[in-house]
């Protein structure tokens, strides 16, 4: 097999750039060397992108080891580094370097944990691999991976073939060299949509029974969940106990049994509101609907979950995973893709999703069991055409309509005993779902500090030139050049067209007034004066109107820029005018269609069978919340020129990246969304529990209760606190580092790099902006790797952030920087995560929509609020376990000593010198502090009050 592998091999990382010919020493090379080499032969690399990125040659391509591990065991979770292949492989590691021939190990099989767990930290050292060494290792994972092509228990084995004959048509890279492995199948392949399961009709699920659970039915659920043996944990038992309350009958209409627990790290929320959920669910036959703000979450709640059925059978049956439908991947645009729809790279990325589709669980392309390193290999060529992110479906008029991964997912919500989704698409089903049977009463919602933002977002409303561009090809479909399987709601609905008369006229009516919207090349007509239609004229004022007002200072640094909603001059309120009176030209159609499609289902004519019958009905609740929104656009346009309504906050706004404009429009959001998540999601509901390590803002309830929506129900909700059991004292540390000026971006960079090096590694560092993330990696990438410490940043390495935390969670000798989005959610327990860098105060961005709330919520304690929400979320990072060690330290010299309870009682806090904090660091967490301003961090006493 070795003499089949003809291909050199390469790795690149910050410190250097290694080429090896096969069975040959790994020599190092210059940029323009390997850029030279690449050029001439196929090189084998592992994630081209990123290698590409780190040679500063974007047009890189050659054999990438990623997909040919994508293409042998598709929906199988790998870390895209050569420890995480050798892992997922079963190889030992190789040793060699320089001038030394490399020993290419095809034994001693590493264990292979599941996602989110972590070797040992002595363990992982012990398995380090030098970067010499990794392009010897790049061929033996070749060969390990032709061998698993020629193996015959090889369990991906069906449809490779098949598969590989498309690739190679495509011209894939692999498809030469893998043919030489895969023998031909004894009979022909079934064709991928004839694999898949299809769902069968269930009758209606009955109502839940009327039960109450008791406080030792509640605690045998629990002790059958943790375990024998297992550590009992007086605040979990506790949490669970009072979790139970959200279950009992409701006694009227509109008051919901609602509780808001705050359960510190380290209490066990997770299994100890699963126990009650589960057992209330068994004994009243009802769904219970877990909602959580981040992926991470519902992956862990996922392996949660398997404990309490047994068996992954039982476990899928009774335990469903929910998004929203732009993630699926949708089985007609892969049809489509297949068959020609898709060309180039593409096409190659549509044939492995295909491959993909055959083994996943789910079907779910974001973050599911797609790895989510696969689609930026192809720098999202084609991705987001196989979802459907337009609300295009044709439902039962869909030939994959039986197959289809949505469908499965929410048919089997109907009668599962838990549904795991997220917050958006909980408050969704709750507000809008197509059936009444699809709307959760009894309602988790973990990550409850994200509520507030999740309903802020849901019950917004944006009159864009990106909203109104795709109003227009839901309703007229391709125009033009445009190619794809997009459909219009003539051809969607055609049927109706042909057999009611008065539903053909609307539609042909809708189709003339979206005439009036954007369409293709909008931008740029605005931009060079040339605005077409009345929306594009309204758009064009707006662009006018904000570019004279802002005073942000966010057009010279290329942010997006903003202006209030108020004092307008005429030109643009006499484009508004014209806008309205088109939006309601579109409505008005469009609504007398929902009517006679409603009118179709309750008469039932001959030519509506059953299929039919489904497609209508899912148009239908297509159209209405499409009606809804040109109700929403409506409204706000007739804000304009009149009087100011003290429920919302509106503004003008331009959407700009670096300085490129991608958006214009109007936008309005409740001053407190809390008033619609209460009305549209609580109220209805029987029972809701709010959940969250960082709920309330110290020891005020308040913030918990307004951003909960609870104060605005009749029934005051039941509140319960749980403390973190973890010695906070002794696990961990603060530090408050005095002499890093602000705004010098060399001595933020230095300090960094410092404390970085100070820990070896493990180090998570958030940033408040992308260019000053960007910055400091570009200035310590280099150097770090000099110190066998590598780099990974959001906004700079071409990987998603869940790839990015899977790399750093799995290499203790790893840092991270990154934004808001690792600032929660992100669960790295053990050696890998020993220190949280953050570049300054998280102070809210002082847009127009924070000063409107900030006014209406208490001034400087709105602030101080959202602040330590934040802060607390950033440290709850650093100890996830019992055994976890870490230091937090803030780069900020005038930190508020005000802000300090935000950090668990008892957490040592010290104002220090940086010199101080890199003693303080290298030292480990376990030495006595150093010298230095101790703080007390529920007084401030020890430093300036503030």
């Amino acid at each position: 097999m070795t003499a089949s592998l003809n291909f050199p091999a390469l790795h690149a990382s910050h410190s250097a750039i290694w080429f090896a010919a096969p069975g040959k020493p790994a020599v190092r090379i210059s940029k323009g060397e390997a850029i030279g080499r690449a050029a001439e032969t196929p090189l084998i690399m592992l994630n081209a992108p990123l290698v590409s990125q780190r040679l500063g040659y974007p047009e890189l391509s050659g054999l990438d080891l990623l997909e040919l591990f994508a293409f042998v065991h598709p929906a199988q979770f790998m870390v895209p580094t050569p420890m995480g292949l050798a892992r997922a492989l079963g190889l030992a590691l190789p040793h060699g370097g320089e001038g030394q021939s490399p020993t290419l190990a095809l034994h001693s099989p590493l264990p292979s944990p599941l996602r989110g767990s972590t070797l040992s930290p002595e363990g992982e050292r012990a398995q380090d691999i030098p970067d010499s060494a990794i392009p010897a290792f790049l061929h033996a994972a070749t060969q390990a991976l032709f061998a698993t092509l020629e193996n015959p228990v090889w369990h991906e084995r069906e449809g490779a073939w098949s598969s590989l004959q498309a690739l190679a048509k495509l011209r894939w890279p692999w498809a030469g060299a893998a043919a030489k492995h895969l023998k031909a199948p004894e009979k022909a392949e079934r064709w991928l949509f004839s694999r898949l399961p299809e769902w069968e009709e269930q009758p209606p699920r009955a109502q839940p029974r009327q039960v109450s659970l008791s406080e030792d039915a509640v605690e045998a659920q629990l002790e059958g969940l943790t375990g024998t043996g297992a550590e009992r944990r007086e605040g979990q038992r506790q949490f669970a106990r009072t979790a139970a309350h959200i279950f009992a009958p409701r006694e009227r209409k509109s008051e919901p049994h609602m509780l808001l627990a705050e359960a510190g790290t380290g209490i066990g929320k997770t299994l100890g509101y699963l126990a009650p959920a589960s057992l209330w669910s068994q004994a009243a036959g009802g769904t219970v609907w877990i909602s959580t703000y981040t992926k991470a979450l519902q992956r862990q709640l996922s392996r949660e979950t398997e404990r309490i059925y047994g068996n992954e059978a039982a476990f899928r049956k009774r335990v469903v995973i929910r998004k929203g439908r732009e993630n699926y991947l949708c089985l007609l645009n892969l049809e489509d893709a297949l068959q020609g729809g898709f060309q180039g790279r593409a096409a190659v990325l549509a044939q492995l999703v295909a491959r993909w589709a055959a083994y996943s669980r789910d079907g779910d392309m974001i973050g599911g069991d797609l790895p989510g390193w696969l689609v930026t290999l192809f720098r999202r060529a084609g991705v987001t055409a196989l979802t459907d992110r337009r609300g295009e479906c044709v439902y039962a008029g869909c030939p994959h309509y039986r197959k289809c991964f949505i469908e499965h997912a929410a048919r089997a919500s109907q009668h599962a005993d838990l549904v795991i989704a997220n917050h958006a698409l909980v408050m969704v089903n709750a507000a809008r779902a197509r059936e009444q049977q699809g709307r959760p009463t009894r309602i988790i919602f973990d990550e409850g500090h994200h509520l507030h933002d999740a309903a802020d977002s849901m019950f917004a409303v944006a009159l864009t030139g990106q909203e109104t561009v795709e109003m227009r090809r839901w309703i007229m479909g391709p125009e033009g050049k445009s190619r794809g399987r997009r459909r219009g709601l003539a051809a969607r609905l055609s049927d109706v067209a042909s057999y009611d008369e008065l539903g053909g006229r609307a539609i042909e009516a809708a189709r003339i007034a979206a005439e009036a919207l954007p369409g293709e090349g909008w931008l740029a007509r605005i931009r060079e004066g040339a605005a077409s239609g009345e929306i594009e004229l309204l758009l064009a004022a707006i662009r006018g109107t904000v570019y004279a007002r802002d005073e942000s200072g966010g057009e010279d640094a290329g942010y997006g820029l903003e202006t209030e909603l108020a004092e307008l001059d005429g030109p643009l309120i006499a484009a508004a005018l014209e806008a309205a009176r088109a939006i309601d030209a579109l409505h008005n159609p469009l609504v007398a269609l929902g009517r006679r499609l409603e009118a179709l289902i309750e008469d039932g004519p001959d030519w509506l069978d059953s299929p039919a019958r489904a497609r209508i009905e899912g148009a239908l609740a297509s159209l209405g919340w499409r009606i809804d929104l040109l109700a929403a656009w409506a409204s706000l346009l007739g804000r304009i020129g009149g009087p100011a309504d003290s429920d919302f906050v509106d503004w003008l706004a331009l959407d700009r990246f670096e300085g490129r404009e991608y958006d214009m429009g109007l936008h309005r959001r409740w001053l407190d969304p809390g008033k619609p998540l209460a009305e549209a999601v609580i109220k209805p509901s029987h029972g809701v529990m709010v959940t969250s390590a960082t709920l309330k803002a110290g020891d005020d309830w308040t913030p918990a209760l307004t951003r909960s929506g609870a104060v605005h129900l009749e029934k005051p909700p039941e509140m319960f606190e749980a403390r973190s059991p973890f010695d906070y004292a002794n696990q961990a540390e603060v530090l408050i580092v005095t002499d890093v000026r602000r705004g010098d971006m060399a001595a933020l960079a230095g300090a960094y790099g410092r404390l970085i090096e100070a820990a070896g590694g493990g180090a998570l560092g958030l940033f408040t902006a992308i260019r000053r993330l960007r910055s400091v990696h570009g200035r310590i990438a280099d150097r770090l790797a000099q110190s066998g410490l590598p780099l990974y940043a959001q906004h700079v390495d071409p990987m998603e952030t869940g790839t990015l935390v899977d790399i750093f969670r799995d290499d203790p000798r790893a840092s991270l920087l990154g934004t808001d989005s690792l600032r929660d959610g992100v669960d790295v327990p053990g050696h890998s995560l020993r220190l949280v860098i953050m570049e300054g105060v998280p102070w809210p961005k002082p847009d127009i929509l924070h000063r409107a709330r900030k006014a209406a919520g208490g001034g400087t304690r709105y602030d101080d609020m959202i602040i330590r929400a934040r802060l607390a979320q950033a440290f709850g990072r650093l100890i996830r376990r019992a055994d976890d060690r870490g230091r937090f330290v803030m780069l900020s010299s005038a930190f508020p000593s005000r802000l300090l309870s935000a950090f668990p009682a008892g957490t040592p806090v010290r104002r220090v010198t940086l010199s101080e904090a890199l003693q303080a660091v290298q030292s480990g967490v376990s030495a006595q502090p150093m010298s230095g301003a101790r703080i007390d961090p529920v007084t401030g006493s020890g430093g300036e009050t503030r």
